[in-house]
């Protein structure tokens, strides 16, 4: 049966089983871009990303004595909660490879549905080849996260949905990893919507995609640690290549910064929260030296599991990367009055002090003087530049950090 059919197919299985998710026009990302802007917010979906889809049709289509052993898997966090929630609805045994460094809540989650969690290898694909293995001699199905036209058919009933309420859509930005969303995606909308320009976003710390884009393959890339750690495939899938290198415009690639400025920009003017996978294609958009865009496009925010921790660390380099949060070390003599003294130099420039430390003991240090470090919080770049400028009018020996 070709894709498209299965996607059909899909679209009446799961319709009654999971969220319908939002479309939301964005009128603060519309005024700022000059550009109709919407987001497809399956961070909203049951077990919190699109994963679920795939993982449902899969399992939703098999026989029964198919699922007699239980099933396996491995994922980075969000396809094991699909298919742990999608094992508990069916009623049958769920174990999960997920990576070493998955996040604690990602980890949490998918044992709260039920499923044996092993922790195992430093990436995806070390905790799929442990998930293979064990498959071979325990008898359970795998499923598998992006190659498998089941589950390819899932994520496709996406584009249903969007291509239902925004059928003049010009433009659709996808996550990109192993490929099963994107390609499930395009080859519908290929056939259905011929004129949607399909682009794709990866982290520069895991381009496998692009590389496979280029070379019309497969290709493995390494893969270093990333914000989009849902997306972190070192090679993506032999199913879903050709589908992408037909169906899909191109793909780009976003750097860590533009994804963290992702997340904390949509959390702050739009209240929604999303993990960094889910927040590269807004940092796509927001990146206008990557894309050009026009008419209405839709950003597909894939998921929102992101965990508190992580969360602290993305807000502070988010404001970093927008110029909302300045680290600096100023040397001063160590007398009583010189922080006073500094502290109303700044107070003069209007930026807030968050943090402040002393350092008397470096020994690159004069005897009575003292390093002082300071987090501020600021308006953007050339209010920095203003702060720095003036403090060092005033004679202050600084370094930004």
């Amino acid at each position: 049966m070709h894709l498209n059919d299965l996607i059909r197919e899909a679209y009446d299985r799961l319709k009654k089983r999971v969220r319908r998710t939002e479309l939301i026009y964005s009128h603060y990302y519309t005024e700022k871009l000059g550009l109709p802007l919407y987001f497809k917010c399956e961070n909203l979906q049951r077990t919190g990303s699109f994963k679920i889809r795939g993982a449902l049709n899969f399992m939703t289509a098999q026989p029964r004595e198919a699922l007699a052993n239980g099933v396996i898997t491995a994922s980075a966090g969000n396809h094991a909660q699909g298919v742990a929630f999608a094992a508990d609805l069916l009623g049958v045994k769920a174990t999960v490879y997920m990576p070493e460094i998955t996040p604690p809540q990602k980890v949490q989650s998918t044992r709260d549905y039920g499923a044996d969690v092993v922790l195992v290898g430093r990436n995806f694909d070390e905790a799929c080849e442990a998930a293979l293995a064990a498959q071979s001699s325990s008898g359970a199905l795998f499923v598998h996260p992006f190659d498998d036209e089941l589950v390819m058919a899932g994520q496709g009933t996406i584009a249903l949905e969007i291509l239902e309420e925004l059928p003049d859509v010009r433009n659709l930005i996808i996550p990109v990893g192993g490929g099963g969303l994107i390609s499930g995606m395009a080859s519908v909308l290929r056939e259905k919507a011929p004129h949607i320009r399909i682009i794709g976003v990866e982290s520069v710390a895991a381009p496998s995609m692009s590389a496979s884009f280029a070379a019309g393959k497969p290709v493995e890339k390494p893969v270093a640690v990333t914000l989009a750690d849902g997306i972190a495939v070192k090679r993506p899938g032999r199913l879903t290549v050709p589908v992408i290198r037909d169906c899909v415009n191109e793909i780009v690639l976003v750097q860590e910064e533009d994804i963290a400025l992702a997340i904390v920009s949509l959390l702050e003017k739009t209240k929604i929260l999303v993990e960094g996978a889910g927040a590269v294609t807004l940092a796509a958009v927001l990146n206008t030296e990557i894309l050009d865009l026009q008419g209405k496009t839709v950003c597909l925010l894939s998921g929102g599991n992101i965990d508190v921790k992580t969360i602290s660390q993305v807000v502070e380099r988010g404001l970093i990367a927008g110029g909302r949060y300045l680290k600096l070390t100023v040397e001063l003599d160590d007398h009583p009055g010189a922080l006073a003294s500094l502290a109303e130099n700044i107070a003069a420039t209007r930026a807030n002090i968050f943090h402040i430390t002393h350092d008397r003991r470096s020994k690159s240090l004069a005897i009575g003087r003292t390093d002082v470090s300071l987090e501020l919080e600021t308006r953007g770049y050339e209010h920095i530049k203003e702060i720095v400028s003036y403090l060092e009018g005033r004679g202050y020996n600084l370094t930004v950090m």
